[in-house]
């Protein structure tokens, strides 16, 4: 025979709390994911420098199409991790 327990075990998580494994593995996924992202964030910090800079023309349609490039490269990389826009 199994004794009986004493006391109640909490079976879910009361009202507007979250169980903290839970808030652990969102902050996982979320660091994952913004570190998943870094290098399409670099190739954008570089495209703006290049065009400060002068290197690059100041561009609507040109900053367009490097913008679209990354965000389908970004998109074909990461799949579901990638950024929606």
């Amino acid at each position: 025979m199994t004794p009986a327990l004493s006391f109640p075990l909490p079976l879910a998580p009361a009202a507007g709390m979250t169980p903290l494994w839970l808030d652990w593995t969102a902050q996982a996924s979320d660091a994952g994911a913004r570190f998943a992202r870094l290098p399409f964030d670099a190739a954008r910090a570089q495209y703006a420098s290049a065009v400060r800079a002068g290197w690059v023309e100041r561009s609507m349609l040109a900053s367009r199409e490097v913008e679209r490039t990354l965000a389908t490269l970004e998109q074909l990389t990461l799949g579901p991790w990638a950024r929606q826009v």
